[in-house]
């Protein structure tokens, strides 16, 4: 009799497959282990087995929390930023700062540690998986760059918003991703010094092209 109670209890005891209850950070683990998996391998090549090795669980408490590689990978790139708070930051500068401003609140959502391997990842993976670009896609262009360049109401206001994008994109590949010297260790003040103006044109300024919407208009005239 005390060996089926003895039994009882370590049947009970187990835990089951793939769980491991008590630990309410473990979702928080499994999302810390895929942001650094999608940051060094990128979506194609960062696996449910790898990202449950790191977080030490089973694959299939992956599986339970996330569903699925492509739900896990939107949950772990959230993008830890708001776009409201960066327009109203730019926003409330004069116009004529808005380049250095811009390229400022950019740069200070990289640098700390927590948020830039999230976006790390967002681009390294953005380069091979369009789930990625989508991301990129909705949180550059169409919830800051184009409400920002609206807000201006200067011509051309998709393709200034475009143009921002390719220079904030690149900086950060460049900085972040491939690491290139100098910009790499370069001081965030005189990265912001040099890259500013130039943001500020793309914004602003003449871009030195005949207004796209009037070559739209003209070639419809003649149509």
């Amino acid at each position: 009799m005390s060996g089926d109670g003895t039994a009882g209890t370590s049947v009970q005891s187990q835990p089951r497959p793939g769980r491991r209850p008590g630990e309410s950070g473990t979702r928080a683990g499994i999302l810390a282990a895929a942001r650094r998996q999608f940051a060094e391998r990128g979506f194609d090549r960062a696996t449910i087995r790898g990202i449950a090795a790191e977080a030490g669980v089973d694959p299939a408490l992956v599986l339970h929390y996330f569903g699925c590689k492509e739900q896990l990978f939107g949950a772990a790139l959230e993008i830890p930023l708001d776009p409201r708070a960066i327009l109203r930051r730019v926003m409330a500068h004069d116009r004529g700062e808005m380049g250095a401003t811009i390229a400022r609140a950019f740069l200070d959502a990289w640098e700390p540690e927590d948020t830039r391997s999230s976006l790390i990842a967002m681009l390294r993976s953005a380069m091979t998986n369009e789930t990625a670009m989508a991301l990129v896609r909705d949180f550059l262009w169409r919830r800051m760059f184009t409400p920002l360049t609206a807000m201006l109401g200067v011509a051309d206001a998709d393709l200034r918003a475009t143009l921002m994008g390719s220079q904030l994109i690149g900086l950060a590949m460049m900085r972040y991703v491939a690491r290139m010297e100098p910009l790499a260790s370069l001081p965030k003040d005189r990265v912001v010094a040099a890259a500013g103006p130039t943001i500020q044109r793309y914004l602003t300024g003449d871009l030195g092209i005949a207004s796209v919407a009037a070559e739209r208009s003209d070639g419809r005239r003649g149509e």
